[in-house]
């Protein structure tokens, strides 16, 4: 997931010298996963996992190595197009499917508190290490090897988790006269789906401006590192924050957690140099994993519980079209005035976020909508 926008730009870039058309490419991606993963996941509720994401599994690795070779033989664009949107639409969001298995198998709330923050932390890492690990594989092997390996990875994945039936969430049955509605029906999703894009803006712009702001200090390796750091504090929070109980309101959480992180990254740009960089992320990361947490569980308070994968996967496919935005506009804007320009995209993202949260405190404390019962007859 992490890995897949940023590859597509750096492949198409690489190949066709034309930054236009692989942000083209990587937006159509995607989008077609923003509009079909969520109802991927609906399906998913209804049908079961495995019944549901094999075919697509196929689908979407046919999608993404028909993408690589089309690349690779300059192929017309209307090509790269095409096989961008049959990956997109198929991956499905396997995050939510996981989150998904952990609320079937454990049934105390404590280890349920534990289990999402182990997921949130390693979220977090991969997030962050991701986009870096693919703009070395472009760089330093070759342009397509940004997308050889995660799909590699989700072949590999996808295959060893759908194997796993033990842990597979019963499908729950339509109650007759019951209406199921969208997760989406719910105010606070859409509350949560709005401040994970701009979550997701933050994760992708720091990732880019870090490595434009290590070039500009004359040590663009360090970058990795700086960004490892980051992710070394997420890390460490979450999984100290899933170790501990807590018995403060979850919406009251959450919130301060999306205040303490843009606040965190507020101060990127006012560093001068990377020593200054690396403290400011690691103090910052601490942020990240518990806001993770906080808003992966709000979605069980705020959707029944037949649409708790689609739930899910609504706030996982916020954050991931966030990085794939907000690293698109960083570099952008880094292009035209430089690294710290970037890191203004990662400071308005996060006082987006605070003002989303902020505003909307009331929606997030309410529970899941009743199911409405329709008249058959």
């Amino acid at each position: 997931m992490s890995m897949v926008g940023i590859g597509i730009v750096l492949m198409i870039q690489g190949i066709y010298d034309s930054y236009a058309l692989a942000g083209r490419v990587s937006a159509a991606y995607v989008i077609a996963q923003a509009i079909a993963s969520p109802q991927i996941a609906r399906y998913v509720d209804r049908v079961g996992q495995a019944k549901v994401m094999r075919p697509l599994l196929v689908v979407s690795t046919a999608g993404l190595v028909g993408l690589i070779l089309a690349a690779v033989n300059q192929a017309p664009d209307i090509w790269l197009y095409a096989t961008a949107v049959v990956a997109g639409a198929s991956i499905g969001s396997y995050g939510s499917m996981v989150r998904a298995r952990w609320s079937h198998v454990v049934t105390d709330s404590r280890q349920l508190h534990t289990a999402y923050s182990l997921e949130s932390a390693l979220d977090e890492l991969v997030f962050v290490v991701g986009p870096v690990l693919a703009t070395l594989l472009a760089t330093e092997v070759t342009d397509s090897a940004g997308i050889i390996v995660p799909a590699i990875a989700a072949v590999v994945g996808g295959v060893w988790f759908l194997s796993q039936r033990r842990t597979e969430p019963p499908v729950i049955a339509a109650v007759p006269g019951v209406k199921h509605r969208s997760a989406m029906r719910s105010p606070g999703m859409v509350v949560l789906a709005v401040v994970f894009v701009a979550m997701g803006f933050i994760f992708g712009a720091t990732d880019v401006s870090t490595i434009a702001f290590a070039e500009e200090q004359g040590s663009k390796s360090a970058s990795g590192l700086i960004l490892a750091v980051f992710a070394m504090g997420s890390l460490i929070s979450g999984l100290a924050y899933g170790a501990r109980h807590w018995v403060s309101p979850l919406w009251k959480r959450f919130a301060i957690g999306m205040v303490a992180l843009a606040l965190g990254v507020s101060l990127f740009f006012v560093v001068t140099s990377l020593p200054m960089l690396a403290v400011v992320m690691f103090v910052t990361g601490f942020t990240i994993a518990p806001t993770l947490i906080n808003g992966n569980a709000l979605v069980q308070n705020l959707v029944t519980p037949h649409q708790l994968t689609e739930g899910l996967a609504w706030v996982g496919t916020s954050l991931g079209v966030g990085v794939s935005f907000g690293a698109s506009i960083a570099g952008s804007r880094i292009d035209a005035a430089g690294a710290h320009a970037g890191f203004q995209v990662v400071m308005i993202a996060g006082g987006l976020a605070v003002v989303a949260v902020l505003g909307s405190l009331r929606v997030l404390r309410r529970g899941a909508p009743r199911e409405e019962a329709v008249d058959e007859a």
